[in-house]
């Protein structure tokens, strides 16, 4: 069975271009972002890797660590690295994993539900549907999946926005509406009275009797 929202993310040690990563660890007291792959040296991934490049400033603002996964050496991530910061303009500062052996991408269950992957001539193909981004809570826990085929580049403008709604909602009694970014309302948990919500969070909106926003105190 897969990850499922609010699982606790396996625990792994393995090597990346910035030495050897103890998963949780690594993640310390933040949120991360772990993003993956099929392949190095591929044109959808090269543009991904560098969309995260150019957002760098972006995660570290909001205290997010990134890792890279890709089934390839630590030694052919550097060399792609060169690739990656050419095509972005940015440099590629974030870590990216050996997942060789695939043991990061079966513990994440990102592989098909049946696949055959060998150990020698392994094309792209052989690993399409790893390509799958895990949002991360400080306690390790998983707040967010997405999948995505090979042949769809990522929205990272749309990661970014969700790690937003998942901090601004993190613990608190909100969710955040459609197409929610930050600034605009939210929405207060049912859980929550008329009485009790407007005496913390102000004057709502009631648009139906379970649909009420207010501003956001953050």
């Amino acid at each position: 069975m897969g990850l499922r929202i609010n699982d606790v993310t396996p625990d792994f040690t393995a090597d990346s271009t910035e030495g050897a990563i103890r998963f949780h660890d690594w993640i310390g007291d933040g949120y991360a972002i772990l993003f993956s792959h099929p392949r190095d040296f591929t044109p959808v991934c090269t543009t991904e890797f560098g969309a995260v490049a150019r957002l760098a400033p972006e995660f570290e603002k909001r205290r997010t660590k990134v890792l890279g996964v890709s089934v390839d050496s630590a030694e052919d991530h550097r060399r792609w690295k060169k690739d990656i910061e050419a095509f972005s303009g940015s440099p590629a500062n974030f870590p990216i994993i050996d997942d060789t052996s695939l043991a990061v991408s079966k513990a994440f269950d990102m592989l098909p539900a049946e696949y055959y992957t060998p150990t020698e001539g392994r094309t792209p193909a052989h690993t399409a549907t790893v390509r799958t981004v895990y949002i991360i809570g400080p306690d390790k826990k998983v707040r967010l999946t997405m999948t995505y085929p090979m042949s769809v580049g990522r929205n990272f403008a749309e990661i970014l926005r969700a790690l937003d709604a998942v901090q601004a909602t993190d613990g608190v009694p909100f969710a955040t509406p459609a197409n929610w970014v930050p600034g605009q309302d939210v929405i207060v948990a049912l859980s929550v009275s008329d009485a009790d919500a407007r005496a913390k969070y102000g004057e709502l909106d009631i648009k139906l009797p379970y649909l009420r926003f207010a501003k956001h105190p953050g």
